[in-house]
């Protein structure tokens, strides 16, 4: 029987994805972004679910665009531009819906994230590296610059770092795309796991409406100039003070005892 393209188990509110495509390097294929997008749309009315965590298993972490499905289209009538649109458009959709998820989802990098799979690691809000992890957006070799990774990884990490990647295709190491700013942390191989689902679980004992409350606002306040920004967290602070779980938790730190969420 074929394995799933994508694995997955939940423990301690931490839903844990696995790219299971080795074969082809764990590519976005187009089965690949259907399972993903699935999953993720899933968990988000699954209560059980706090935190999402994207692993992948084999050598490579994600090798982006499937190029064999891509190469099939050019014999399309229209030499595949309608089915390059319609599969640039639904990347451009997953990454989306990776950042407007109501959940923190962290990318665990155990290999080569490459093109679309860089992308993903730097779509996901948080993400730990192995130091074996390397990082690349190669387009530029075979003629295609990474122009949609560009738009997530520019927002990742400072335009000169990101223009060298974009220009010259050339792997980075994991403490290279740390000190970049695209990997929060890079620890050994036999630690990534379990590095990455310690922090998980550290930030699924916080109330789920507080984290979902800062994820949206820090992603809608990014595109805003400083005034319009601090209007709108001001909106939305003085929203969020309202909140049972603002009271609990303030109520608790002046009694110094624990919170009790009710994620309200």
């Amino acid at each position: 029987m074929t394995s799933p393209l994508l694995l997955s188990d939940i423990e301690k509110g931490v839903l844990r994805l696995i790219l299971n495509d080795p074969a082809t390097r764990n590519s976005l294929s187009e089965a690949m972004m259907t399972a993903l997008e699935e999953a993720l749309d899933a968990a988000k009315s699954d209560p059980t679910v706090r935190v999402i965590t994207i692993a992948a298993n084999g050598p490579a972490f994600c090798s982006g665009h499937n190029l064999k499905e891509i190469t099939a289209h050019r014999s399309d009538r229209d030499r595949g531009r309608a089915y390059f649109a319609q599969l640039m458009e639904r990347c451009s959709a997953l990454m989306l819906k990776i950042a407007g998820h109501p959940h923190p989802i962290i990318a665990e990098v155990q290999g080569i994230a490459s093109a679309a799979g860089c992308q993903l690691v730097a779509s996901c809000d948080l993400a730990i590296a192995s130091d074996a992890a390397k990082f690349c957006t190669p387009g530029v070799d075979i003629g295609l610059f990474c122009s949609t990774p560009m738009v997530a990884l520019s927002r990742n990490v400072a335009p000169k770092h990101a223009m060298e990647m974009l220009l010259t295709g050339d792997l980075i190491g994991a403490q290279e795309a740390w000190r970049f700013g695209l990997v929060n942390r890079v620890v050994s191989p036999n630690e990534l796991s379990t590095a990455v689902f310690d922090l998980a679980t550290q930030i699924a004992g916080k109330s789920t409406l507080t984290v979902k409350t800062g994820k949206q606002a820090f992603h809608q306040q990014r595109g805003m100039n400083l005034e319009d920004a601090y209007a709108l967290a001001s909106a939305i602070m003085t929203e969020n003070l309202l909140a049972q779980d603002a009271e609990e938790g303030i109520g608790a730190f002046i009694e110094k005892r624990r919170p009790q969420w009710t994620d309200r």
